[in-house]
């Protein structure tokens, strides 16, 4: 016979499930706001008489944000709570995305992609803290922060995509306002359907910011998560973000560039989701990290030889994406347990995404340095290969931390 509480427990999961696809959605329409840049730089370069360096620097904006103000927003997330700093950055991503498409010239675009950076990290920073307070079923919460993992190659394989036949529609004008419109649409949907905090909720954020902020650093578990995030995030986008050149290089035509990119982006959420999957099941995220890492140093030492022929370099790059997206699906996973307490959650991951951004800003040069000084793309893998190698050292100290904290 069923009790009251056994018909609410199936509902009260349901309703958590329900809560973290919102989530993870809204994370997916950030994403879209840094995927649609890519495809638009072209027709940017015509309209708005761009340069390669103006360019650029639309490119690494939102990890510019990342990588100076990542922890001052995880910290301003805890302190004012999730829900309320997650609809003031889609508002900010809006209201930035909008002010782009009137952008009468290269500097009021620039401006406007340092708001959508802003909104960028105020939405996505507090989105695991917000899980781990409203999601309390542990497989279910394992297998939610796998698939926010992925919210990042799921949007950019999404922009890649679907940007250039939108904006050979719209224009790019009219592509950044009906992302203005999906994120507004993120914004009513995420306040509808997500209630306002609790008085617990309340009670966390009551720490000032500099105590919380020597807590969080006062441990090892947001120093190792972050670390493994830069790792990772330094050689990751240094090999996706340079396909195309690589690709255009060979001769290949760009709409096959375009989806050959897109492909090997995209195929990272497989590893994002599995990883969620995986904790849920029991598994040891030092060892997910590992087995992530060894990958990506095998992949990367194939797609960039002399000797491996095209097929095999492209099926080594969709290795070294696929597999190595393990290691975001972990350490999202198990950066809500490595926080010091649930009120510092968010300020953990502002500091792993600062060094994941801090990452993404120096990799691709240091690669480039390094194709140029030898003349080829040849020995990337040394350098991707040095950065897995310590990474295999840091999931080694993330196990013996995570085993200690689950004693």
């Amino acid at each position: 016979m069923q009790t009251p509480q056994t018909r609410r427990d199936p509902d009260a999961a349901h309703e958590a499930r329900h809560l973290a696809l919102i989530v993870i959605a809204v994370g997916v329409t950030c994403a879209l706001h840094i995927g649609k840049l890519p495809v638009a730089i072209p027709v940017l370069r015509e309209a708005l008489q761009l340069s390669l360096v103006q360019a650029g620097f639309l490119l690494s904006m939102v990890q510019f944000a990342g990588m100076t103000l990542g922890l001052l927003m995880g910290l301003v997330a805890d302190r004012l709570g999730a829900r309320r700093v997650m609809q003031a950055g889609l508002l900010l991503l809006a209201a930035g995305s909008a002010a782009g498409a009137l952008a009468p010239d290269v500097h009021w675009l620039l401006l406007s992609r340092v708001v959508e950076g802003m909104g960028f990290l105020l939405t996505v920073l507090p989105a695991p803290g917000l899980l781990r307070q409203r999601v309390h079923h542990a497989p279910t919460l394992a297998r939610a922060l796998g698939w926010w993992g992925a919210y990042m190659p799921l949007g950019m394989a999404t922009a890649l995509l679907l940007g250039a036949p939108l904006m050979g529609v719209l224009g790019w004008r009219g592509a950044w306002l009906l992302l203005s419109l999906v994120s507004a649409l993120a914004m009513l949907v995420f306040t509808w359907r997500v209630p306002p905090d609790t008085d617990d909720h309340h009670a966390q954020r009551k720490l000032p910011l500099w105590p919380r902020l020597r807590r969080t650093l006062s441990v090892p578990g947001p120093w190792l998560v972050a670390i493994g995030f830069f790792l990772y995030s330094s050689q990751w986008m240094a090999v996706v973000g340079f396909l195309p050149t690589v690709y255009s290089q060979a001769g290949y035509s760009g709409p096959v560039v375009g989806a050959l990119t897109a492909l090997a982006a995209g195929i990272n959420m497989v590893g994002n989701i599995a990883a969620g999957r995986w904790l849920a099941r029991g598994a040891q995220p030092g060892v997910l990290m590992g087995v992530a890492y060894l990958a990506m140093i095998a992949g990367a030492a194939v797609a960039f030889s002399a000797w491996a022929p095209p097929l095999l370099q492209y099926l080594a790059v969709l290795l070294f994406s696929c597999v190595g997206g393990l290691i975001p699906g972990t350490l999202f996973g198990v950066s809500v347990s490595l926080a010091p307490d649930p009120g510092t959650v968010s300020t953990t991951v502002g500091w792993m995404q600062q060094l994941s951004a801090l990452g993404q800003f120096l990799g691709p040069p240091a690669v480039a340095w390094l194709a140029v000084l030898v003349g080829g793309w040849q020995w990337t893998w040394l350098a991707t290969g040095a950065c897995s190698v310590l990474g295999c050292c840091v999931a080694a100290g993330l196990q013996r931390t995570w085993a200690q904290r689950a004693t």
